[in-house]
C-alpha cells in the first residue's frame, strides 16, 4: 500500500513539474509574441518619422525580450535618428549617448554579419557626425572615427563610404592649420605657390609636413579605395581633387605644386562630368516614364 501510494506521489509530481514547462514555455511564446507586436508597431512608427514613439515601442519589445538583436538594433537607430549634430543641448547630448549605447549592446550579444556592420558604420558615423560638428571632443572623436570605419572596411572591403570618410577627415584636420599658415608666412589663399621655405630658425612649413604629409597621403590612397569599389563615386572624386591641391602647400617647389594642381584639376573635371553624366541619366529615366534610381 505504501508503495503504491509512493508510486503515484512520484506521478503527480512528475505532472506538476511537465504543467510548470509547459506554462513557462508558454509564458515565454507570449513574451515573444508581444514583444514582436511592439516591434511591427514602432517599425511602423519609424517609417513615419515619429521617431520618439518608435523608441517607446522598440523598448518595450526589449523589456518583453531581452533578448530580442533585432528590436535593440531598431532601437538604437531611432536614437540616432534623432540626434542633431552640431545642436549643444542635453537632450540631444542624451540621443547621441541613448544611440551609441545600443549601438554597443547589439555588438556584445553576437549579432548577424549584417547587424554587426550595421552597428560598425552606425558609431563610426555617430563620432564622426560629432566630431565634425566641431564641439570639445573634436579630435578625440575624429580619431574613433577613423578607428571605427578602419573596423569597418574590415568587416567590408568594399565599403565605398567608410574609405571616403578615412579620405576626408585627415583633410579636414589640416585644412584649418594650412591657412593660419598662409596667412603667417604672409601668403594670399589663393596664392600658386606652396608655403614658402623655413627661414630664420622657424620650422612652420617642416612641422606641418612632418604632422600631416602622411596622413594626407593615405587619404589620397583611401579616396581611390572608395573608387576602386564605385569608379563612378563623385564623391571621392571631389575629395582626391582637394587633398592634392591641399597637400601641394607642402612640397618643396612650385613645380611640384604645379604638377599637383594639375592633377588636381583632372580630378576636378572628372568630378563635374560624372555630376553632368548621372544627371543626364536620370532626366532621360524621368522622360521615359521611370524612375531614377
Amino acid at each position: 500500500m505504501i508503495g503504491t501510494i509512493g508510486v503515484k506521489g512520484m506521478a503527480w509530481k512528475a505532472a506538476l513539474c511537465a504543467a510548470a514547462v509547459c506554462m513557462a514555455l508558454s509564458a515565454t511564446g507570449c513574451a515573444k509574441l508581444k514583444a514582436r507586436d511592439h516591434l511591427n508597431q514602432g517599425v511602423n512608427a519609424f517609417k513615419t518619422g515619429n521617431y520618439s514613439q518608435a523608441a517607446d515601442e522598440f523598448r518595450l519589445a526589449i523589456d518583453a525580450d531581452p533578448t530580442f538583436g533585432t528590436a535593440r538594433l531598431y532601437l538604437a537607430t531611432a536614437y540616432e535618428q534623432q540626434y542633431v549634430p552640431g545642436t549643444d543641448t542635453p537632450e540631444n547630448k542624451k540621443f547621441w549617448d541613448a544611440a551609441m549605447q545600443e549601438f554597443n549592446k547589439v555588438l556584445e550579444n553576437n549579432p548577424s554579419a549584417s547587424d554587426k556592420l550595421l552597428s560598425t558604420q552606425s558609431i563610426a558615423n555617430l563620432y564622426y557626425q560629432r566630431g565634425n560638428a566641431k564641439g570639445p571632443t573634436e579630435a578625440e572623436d575624429m580619431a574613433k572615427a577613423q578607428e571605427w570605419n578602419k573596423k569597418v572596411v574590415e568587416l567590408d572591403p568594399k565599403n565605398k563610404e567608410a574609405y571616403y570618410t578615412l579620405g576626408v577627415i585627415p583633410w579636414l584636420e589640416f585644412l584649418t592649420p594650412d591657412r593660419e599658415a598662409r596667412n603667417a608666412l604672409g601668403m594670399r589663399p589663393e596664392e600658386p605657390a606652396p608655403l614658402k621655405p623655413d627661414t630664420k630658425g622657424k620650422t612652420l612649413k617642416a612641422d606641418l609636413k612632418a604632422k600631416y604629409w602622411q596622413p594626407l597621403t593615405d587619404a589620397i590612397e583611401y579616396e581611390k579605395k572608395a573608387l576602386a569599389a564605385d569608379p563612378q563615386y563623385e564623391n571621392a572624386m571631389s575629395y582626391m581633387n582637394l587633398l592634392i591641391r591641399y597637400r601641394a602647400d607642402l612640397r618643396d617647389t612650385k613645380e611640384e605644386y604645379a604638377a599637383d594642381v594639375k592633377e588636381a584639376d583632372e580630378w576636378m573635371a572628372k568630378t563635374l562630368e560624372t555630376q553632368k553624366a548621372k544627371a543626364a541619366k536620370k532626366a532621360a529615366a524621368l522622360d521615359a516614364g521611370g524612375t531614377a534610381e
